[in-house]
């Protein structure tokens, strides 16, 4: 940080209801830290707001130091957007209040918000919002650049399910975008990433969830791929559309459920689950079963909260991760075969390849709707992770997670993939992910917002000149 900006920062401190933290003061390197092990950045300042005063008034810090920024929500973006370099952080995690209205159906939460804290408190009410997968991840990331999980097929994306934003734009203005209030921008949060301003609020639909839902889950050894594959498409095909589904090519864990002798065996998984109750979920399940026997499965009825964290262990806070992905319109035969030849090429145990089928109440939104930039119609969205806990298997798994993907893409319907999967923003594929017309749109409404383009740190949208 330069010497004109040191008289500021005490300044900024006593302007401030939240906290300043610096290199050397206690939880400087907590609120430094992200998701992936890889990223070791180090801001001149992170800021702690109370609120969306304090946010606006680290902004107008930032303009006057001559800092970059970025935004810290739930830390998982696996290219670490959150933390800067020697610029300016706002850390979001202090906002974390939830406020559940069952009568309306209805819940709001803090822009530093997880799921797994939005969960808990929807599903004391037996409700819910659409999610992700894994329970440590930030509700802001998730849902700005779309947000899907276990219930997409059922009641769509996170961003699908937004009511309002209350948002801080890059010249500290507070506003609240809804489809009544600042319509543009309302669209443009929904799917258009952390490019419009500091989201310190959101407002959600519920929906009736749980507590108790059903789980299906079938392992296939990675001889059997090409079988499971074709297994798994046929369920899909015929599967409810409400129902979710995930199709994983990983090492089996070290679960209770897992038989000792299939720990760490790396394969293929197909998961089921249900949200109608048991009989609709048995008769997926039969469908299942109806091709090669699988080495083992699991069925039962799971907490929506313990559906909603199952796969937390997969992808622990530290480790070191990358990953690419991309669209295809189904499991046709050649995405099948490029996909059983890869996935035995990985090296390290942790590294794994979600499929996710995109179906259901999913594909009943209007692609102009929302700003998301993915193909709304049935589809599947393979994700190649590479995780590792050390660098040389993680090296190794990078190059993996790369020709795999080159691959792919002859086959794909949008290998641009989805811009909450990128670990690289490369601009061609930012942008053919949302498409000229969208990404159009979307760069207008940036220039109106953020025309220095202040919130660069993400997968940018430039202001349209």
């Amino acid at each position: 940080m330069t010497s004109t900006a040191e008289p500021t920062l005490e300044t900024l401190r006593t302007q401030l209801t939240g906290t300043v933290l610096t290199l050397g003061e206690a939880g400087y390197d907590v609120a430094r830290s992200v998701w992936n092990g890889e990223i070791d950045r180090y801001p001149a300042v992170v800021v702690r707001p109370a609120g969306p005063a304090d946010v606006a008034t680290a902004l107008g810090y930032a303009r006057e130091a001559g800092l970059d920024v970025s935004v810290r929500g739930g830390g998982h973006n696996y290219g670490g957007a959150a933390v800067v370099d020697g610029g300016l952080v706002i850390d979001l995690s202090p906002l974390d209040a939830i406020s559940v209205d069952p009568d309306s159906r209805t819940v709001r939460c803090g822009g530093g918000t997880t799921w797994a804290q939005l969960d808990a408190a929807t599903q004391e009410h037996g409700l819910a919002v659409p999610g992700g997968t894994i329970s440590h991840t930030g509700v802001g990331g998730l849902t700005l650049g779309g947000g899907f999980g276990w219930l997409t097929g059922k009641h769509g994306l996170s961003c699908d399910n937004l009511l309002s934003a209350e948002v801080v734009t890059a010249d500290g203005e507070v506003l609240r975008a809804s489809a009544g209030e600042h319509s543009d921008l309302f669209w443009a949060l929904r799917g258009g990433g952390g490019n419009f301003g500091v989201v310190t609020e959101f407002e959600f639909r519920l929906h009736p969830v749980g507590p108790i839902v059903h789980l299906g889950l079938f392992f296939w050894g990675l001889d059997d791929g090409v079988a499971a594959l074709r297994q798994a498409r046929e369920v899909l095909e015929t599967l409810p559309g409400e129902m979710g589904a995930l199709v994983a090519g990983l090492n089996a864990p070290p679960a209770p459920f897992v038989p000792e002798e299939y720990h760490f065996r790396p394969g293929y998984a197909l998961l089921i689950a249900g949200f109608a109750g048991e009989e609709q979920h048995a008769e997926a399940i039969r469908a299942a079963r109806s091709g090669p026997a699988p080495l083992f499965e699991f069925v039962s009825p799971i907490p929506y909260v313990e559906l909603q964290r199952m796969l937390d262990d997969a992808a622990p806070w530290g480790i070191l991760g990358y990953e690419k992905a991309t669209y295809a319109d189904s499991f046709t035969d050649e995405v099948i075969e490029v996909i059983a030849d890869f996935l035995p090429r990985k090296t390290s145990p942790m590294s794994i390849m979600p499929i996710f089928s995109m179906r259901g109440a999913f594909t009943e939104v209007a692609a102009d709707a929302t700003a998301f930039g993915g193909p709304r119609r049935t589809s599947i969205l393979v994700n190649i992770d590479a995780i590792a806990a050390e660098p040389e298997p993680f090296a190794a798994d990078r190059a993996w997670v790369r020709e795999f993907w080159t691959a792919l893409v002859p086959y794909s319907s949008n290998p641009a993939g989805y811009v909450n999967f990128m670990a690289e923003y490369e601009q061609d594929r930012v942008r053919t992910s949302y498409g000229p017309a969208k990404f159009a749109r979307l760069a207008r409404i940036k220039a109106e917002y953020d025309p220095r383009n202040v919130f660069h740190h993400n997968a940018n949208i430039p202001p349209a000149k």
